[in-house]
């Protein structure tokens, strides 16, 4: 008699997660449909009336960036009523200097708003990071509170805390700092944890068992190995504050985002083309920064 047949334990491995996968994208696709039918049924998919003459106007208006006025603009620009009567007359050069100035300005604030809003958010994320990481064993007494305050960080919205603060602190740069590093307290303090969690434990084992207590552990054995981890890290979420403080303005924390609200309630999008321009040639140049810095610590 034959050897009885052993079944292909690994074939069926594959093939119950090759379903599981198939399940997961028709879940998905159903998700999909569901949303789309939703907006269709409620009428959320318009492109109102003139879409394609308003892409037309928009877009010619984006191709005159103001700042050229600095150059090209009327040095007697005269408006005048419907009736033709003559109401003022500007230089066109000598209003946008003024408003490069303005823009020289926020952009500052924009950059130091990101700046210290990020460096905030990393001091108060570390002691957080470091008890939520499981393989220090801190008492859960602390380390499930730790990580409750990382999650519910990351899941409020940097808008939602700039909201709240400027209610608290009132308008100005604070909101936005103090927004900036409530909400990438939750990212700092889970990349700090998920990098402790990668070291070689007989290292920091090693330290414990000569006697040393829990700092003398951390700084012996944990910071000098996860250090480089968190300095790139540290890069990393402090480009994205960047990007992400240009838009705090526009709840009045000041900076490029009060530009861009202005320029967008009055329809300027000259003006607009002029701030995203800064706004794209402020993130490339500290993105480039930033990589040369993190390609260094490898």
């Amino acid at each position: 008699m034959g050897a009885p047949a052993v079944p292909d334990i690994a074939g069926l491995g594959r093939h119950a997660g090759r379903l599981g996968f198939l399940a997961l994208v028709a879940a998905y696709a159903l998700l999909v449909a569901i949303a789309l039918g939703t907006l269709v049924a409620s009428e959320g998919l318009s492109l109102g009336r003139h879409p394609l003459a308003n892409l037309v106007k928009t877009a010619g208006e984006f191709a005159h960036p103001s700042f050229l006025d600095v150059w090209l603009g009327d040095p007697r620009l005269e408006y005048r009523s419907d009736d033709g009567a003559l109401l003022r007359v500007e230089d066109r050069r000598v209003v946008e200097a003024d408003f490069l100035r303005q823009l020289a300005a926020a952009t500052w604030t924009t950059f130091v708003i990101g700046t210290l809003g990020s460096l905030l958010g990393a001091m108060l994320a570390l002691p957080l990071g470091v008890l939520g990481a499981r393989n220090l064993g801190a008492p859960a007494l602390l380390a499930l509170p730790a990580r409750a305050a990382l999650d519910a960080s990351r899941a409020i919205h940097t808008l939602v805390f700039g909201l709240v603060l400027v209610g608290i602190v009132g308008l100005g740069p604070t909101a936005g700092i103090l927004a900036i590093a409530f909400h990438s307290m939750g990212t700092y303090g889970k990349l700090y944890a998920e990098a402790i969690e990668t070291l070689d434990m007989n290292a920091v084992d090693a330290v414990r068992a000569v006697g040393a207590g829990p700092l003398q552990v951390f700084f012996n054995s944990v910071w000098p190995a996860v250090l480089p981890q968190f300095v790139s890290q540290h890069l990393y979420i402090w480009e994205f504050n960047i990007r992400d403080s240009t838009v705090l303005g526009l709840i009045g924390a000041g900076g490029l985002g009060l530009l861009i609200s202005e320029a967008t309630a009055l329809f300027q999008w000259g003006r607009l083309a002029t701030i995203l321009i800064v706004v794209v040639f402020l993130v490339s140049v500290f993105d480039a920064l930033s990589r040369r810095i993190r390609s260094a610590l490898l």
